[in-house]
């Protein structure tokens, strides 16, 4: 599906529905996922975005898990989605990333459309949550690679992380949730 044709079925869905609508975006790292969503915003009235990194366990999510443990999903889905889905006012907290610790409260966006995209959203946790999910279809070396490069212009070295923990976090969420199946859209 392209750029196009997933704005329609967005704004379709968006138009039918009689509550705003929550679009999970997933994918392995470097697949695309912000990209993906920051293009949806910009071209959706009423969209908003929440960063998955801002439910990320700064700790955790640097650590090898078969599950993604350091994606707060829980945490995600009963801050913000669910009173986004029931438009009802509520705070959540981001994770700041230089403190290492949860940041201050701040209200949940409004809207008509959420895009959500995160590595290891398409889990049982938050699958209930989510209106549509859209799977950025790229393999996993291509995806990491990508990954790395953006990490290397922004003078981040993260080589072992990739090698010895996201890469078979990847693969061990892979084998045990399959989560390209869970995908309503496949996005290449």
């Amino acid at each position: 599906m392209d750029p196009d044709e997933l704005t329609r079925v967005v704004a379709k869905l968006a138009q039918a529905a009689s509550r705003p609508i929550v679009i999970g975006i997933s994918g392995y790292g470097g697949a695309g996922k912000s990209t993906l969503a920051r293009s949806l915003v910009a071209r959706l009235d009423g969209a908003v975005r929440m960063r998955g990194d801002d439910f990320l366990d700064p700790v955790r999510s640097h650590r090898r898990s078969p599950d993604w443990d350091g994606v707060e999903r829980v945490r995600l889905v009963t801050e913000v989605l669910a009173p986004f889905r029931e438009q009802r006012a509520s705070t959540f907290r981001r994770f700041d990333w230089s403190r290492r610790a949860l940041g201050e409260p701040e209200p949940v966006p409004s809207g008509r459309i959420l895009l959500v995209d995160c590595v290891g959203l398409f889990h049982p946790e938050a699958l209930d949550a989510l209106d549509l999910t859209v799977w950025c279809d790229v393999a996993l070396a291509t995806a990491t690679e990508r990954g790395m490069r953006r990490d290397a212009e922004l003078d981040r070295d993260h080589t072992s992380l990739w090698r010895d923990v996201w890469v078979p976090n990847e693969r061990d969420f892979e084998a045990r949730f399959s989560p390209r199946k869970h995908a309503d859209v496949l996005f290449r």
